[in-house]
């Protein structure tokens, strides 16, 4: 784990080599956020980050949603992934759950286009099923938003496992 001193002090391969995944395969946000230190808090640079995918084009985000797994699928993930989907289970799904969720991520990727995006943590196989149901009813521009939202959750989880919070001064 770093402290936002460390990040504040490091250099620009550094800040990359520390930061560049919290948003999965897209350093290029890492690259412009530390263009903005030094930080006072991880929600500072957080908050940065978020800012910076906001006022990019709607190309970046799209590319940015695009670089997601899919979730419950056998592919090559980054170690973030990996962990992420085996809290929730998503590593040992039986062979009748893998074929749901395979059969329902490629109605959803026929539908937006995109990848499904949901903050694993804290939730479990059937929640993130159950997610992925109702959500593929939604209309193509609320699913970019919450895909988004989702991807933001995501980060701050990543976030907040790298760097240490700022102590309390009195």
């Amino acid at each position: 784990m770093y402290t936002i001193e460390t990040l504040n002090s490091s250099s620009s391969k550094q800040f990359i080599e520390i930061v560049g995944g919290i948003f999965e395969h897209s350093p290029w946000i890492a690259e412009k956020a530390e263009k903005a230190k030094p930080f006072t808090s991880i929600e500072q640079l957080f908050q940065k980050m978020v800012s910076i995918v906001e006022n990019s084009s709607l190309e970046k985000k799209l590319k940015l949603i695009k670089a997601h797994p899919n979730l419950g699928e056998r592919v090559a993930m980054t170690t973030d992934s990996i962990n992420e989907q085996k809290g929730a289970g998503l590593q040992d799904l039986t062979p009748e759950e893998y074929g749901n969720f395979i059969n329902l991520n490629k109605r959803y990727m026929e539908k937006f286009g995109f990848p499904f995006i949901i903050a694993v943590r804290g939730k479990n196989k059937e929640q993130i099923y159950d997610a992925m149901k109702a959500r593929i009813d939604h209309e193509i521009d609320l699913e970019f938003q919450t895909a988004l939202k989702e991807i933001y959750k995501i980060a701050k989880f990543r976030l907040e496992e790298k760097i240490i919070p700022a102590a309390v001064t009195e």
